[in-house]
């Protein structure tokens, strides 16, 4: 039986070195280390020239830029009909959240796999109807976006830095502008879904990844609505030396395991929906809305959905990180005051006639009823049903396996993290695997230009990089420096993002003086004061966020000071909406 240990013993033994420091993570070769290259670099085992990006967010196009523009056969894989990520907005919802959760290892979706033993490509054609237009519909997987969504982050930081806004651009971007904005990008580098690119694949999701002895097979699969008014699946499969991930963090729902929602989605179906479904506050008309959760999407769906809503609740639960992370107090603040809070959510009694009738139980006692709809703002969980072989949810969240021959290293356990990675980025027991933005607290349109070019050069030997100890030892110290894994882990915030960037600045550009190849600037230095003006007029609060409950924010860390003040606003605006 393989052996697997506890984390938690390693993390409160260096807990109190890293706290008496007080001072955000140093990246390896950062410009306070030594210039000197790693004697002892990692050696690759096969020449990379061919790579698979997956998704056409704007983290899998801004790769695609900088892969090809350093000379690699990029191919590009996108399930949904155009690109722009989880800003391709459409009327068409997501299927049903399933409740309870899916298992983490399918918790997006059920990889589809050929039949065994069939000749590839291999074709099946459905006839035309409602289990048609369902199948596609799970393929293509429409976005968690609603109709009147704008971004949180202002335009001047909400930009890629080939193609800045014009000059006048509302601070405040429609999720339609950035949806252009991305399209107009990808029509720019010619992979549009109109452009007829042979090396972008749309309407194509990735089934399946696994390791060969000279590269990875991808197995992939297209479904298209034909001309003959049938439905058109392909399954083909390609080798690649490299492969790219950038599919988001918003595909698999996250449903609290509270006792007795089963039951009652089971017995009123419709009334639960989690919040990647909505689209509409006019649905609520008169209603009595439970949202549970106040963060990003459950706090604004909330505000969104009072005006028109008889009554609306929102159940959020105490603020028990102690680490970097965005307080709770950010999101509260937004709330209007006609909306009720009330605390945790312990059970769902045994449903009753209707869910109107059927009584919710909170932690702190109190029994109420008289509830329309819920909507679950609770979050999403990190999964990639196309790589099961990474994923061991027997862990939990801080089990850990032997690093020794005979022991896959997970990305996934629980779905709250990813693991395994160098800089966040690289698979550490193979750097030919790479994920793009997978972290938060951190600007997803410019954060992957820094990401990208370090994998060109990384790949092409023109930037050196450690061998597998010191990549597991950076590793290491992060785990550390976060407080352990969780769903925390892949926060960056304001100071770490800043000194992240540093690092990378300095490592590109000290390779490109070694090696050739492009530099790399880092962000306009004003942008921490946009984000302080916009925070501002966001949150009608001059001082910055520096009212802070002292039982929300009582702790210092690199991220947030003592007072609360000044490194939680930027925090906030160097995350994405989604």
């Amino acid at each position: 039986m393989k052996q697997i240990l506890s984390l938690t013993a390693v993390v409160a033994s260096a807990v109190s070195a890293v706290a008496a420091q007080q001072q955000p993570f140093a990246y390896p070769w950062s410009s306070s280390a030594t210039s000197a290259p790693n004697p002892d670099s990692y050696k690759f085992k096969w020449p990379v020239k061919r790579v698979a990006v997956i998704g056409t967010g704007v983290g899998g196009l801004i790769a695609y830029r900088e892969l090809t523009e350093n000379g690699y056969e990029v191919d590009i894989y996108e399930r949904d009909n155009l690109p722009g990520g989880n800003w391709h907005y459409t009327d068409e919802t997501p299927v049903d959240a399933p409740i309870p959760n899916a298992p983490i290892a399918v918790g997006d979706f059920v990889p589809s796999l050929p039949p065994d033993g069939v000749k590839l490509p291999y074709t099946e054609e459905y006839e035309e109807g409602h289990v048609a237009q369902q199948y596609r519909r799970v393929h293509r997987a429409p976005k968690p976006v609603w109709a009147s969504l704008k971004s949180n982050a202002p335009a001047p930081i909400q930009q890629i830095r080939e193609t800045p806004w014009p000059k006048g651009t509302e601070w405040e971007l429609p999720h339609a502008k950035l949806a252009r904005y991305i399209r107009a990008f990808a029509s720019w580098h010619g992979v549009n879904a109109n452009d007829g690119n042979p090396h972008a694949f749309y309407n194509t999701r990735v089934e399946h990844v696994e390791r060969s002895e000279t590269g990875w097979s991808l197995l992939s699969k297209e479904l298209v609505k034909t001309e003959a008014n049938t439905t058109r699946a392909t399954w083909n499969k390609r080798h690649y030396d490299a492969v790219v991930v950038a599919t988001g963090r918003y595909n698999a729902p996250n449903v609290p395991a509270i006792v007795g929602l089963e039951q009652w989605n089971e017995r009123f179906p419709g009334k639960i929906t989690h919040a990647r479904a909505y689209r509409r506050p006019e649905e609520f008309k008169d209603k009595t809305v439970l949202v549970i959760g106040a963060a990003t999407s459950g706090g604004e769906i909330a505000r969104e959905v009072i005006q028109h809503a008889k009554q609306v609740y929102v159940s959020v639960r105490p603020d028990r990180f102690r680490g970097p992370h965005f307080p709770l107090d950010v999101f509260l603040r937004r709330l209007p005051p006609n909306i009720t809070l009330i605390g945790e959510i312990k059970t769902c009694s045994d449903p009753g006639s209707g869910i109107e009738t059927s009584e919710i139980h909170l932690v702190n006692g109190t029994v109420f009823s008289g509830v329309d709809h819920i909507i679950l703002g609770t979050g999403y969980r990190y999964t990639y049903p196309f790589l099961p072989q990474y994923v061991n949810s027997s862990l939990g969240t801080n089990g850990t396996l032997p690093r020794e021959e005979g022991y896959t290293q997970p990305l996934i356990t629980d779905g709250t993290h990813i693991r395994s990675l160098y800089l966040d980025a690289f698979y550490i027991p193979d750097p030919t695997l790479l994920f793009i933005n997978a972290n938060f607290g951190m600007q997803s349109f410019t954060f992957a230009e820094f990401v990208s070019l370090a994998a060109a050069k990384v790949w092409a030997g023109k930037a050196d990089f450690p061998n597998t100890a010191a990549l597991w030892e950076w590793y290491d110290k992060a785990v550390v420096d976060r407080l352990g894994y969780g769903r925390q882990f892949q926060f960056y915030g304001a100071e770490r993002t800043q000194a992240a960037l540093r690092f990378f600045v300095g490592w590109l550009n000290e390779a490109a003086t070694k090696y050739g190849g492009r530099q790399i600037d880092n962000l306009p230095a004003d942008n921490a004061e946009v984000s302080k003006i916009w925070v501002s007029a966001r949150f009608a609060n001059p001082d910055h966020g520096s009212n802070f409950p002292s039982n929300l924010v009582p702790v210092v860390t690199p991220d947030i000071k003592v007072d609360g003040s000044e490194a939680w606003a930027q925090d906030w605006v160097y995350s994405d909406w989604w």
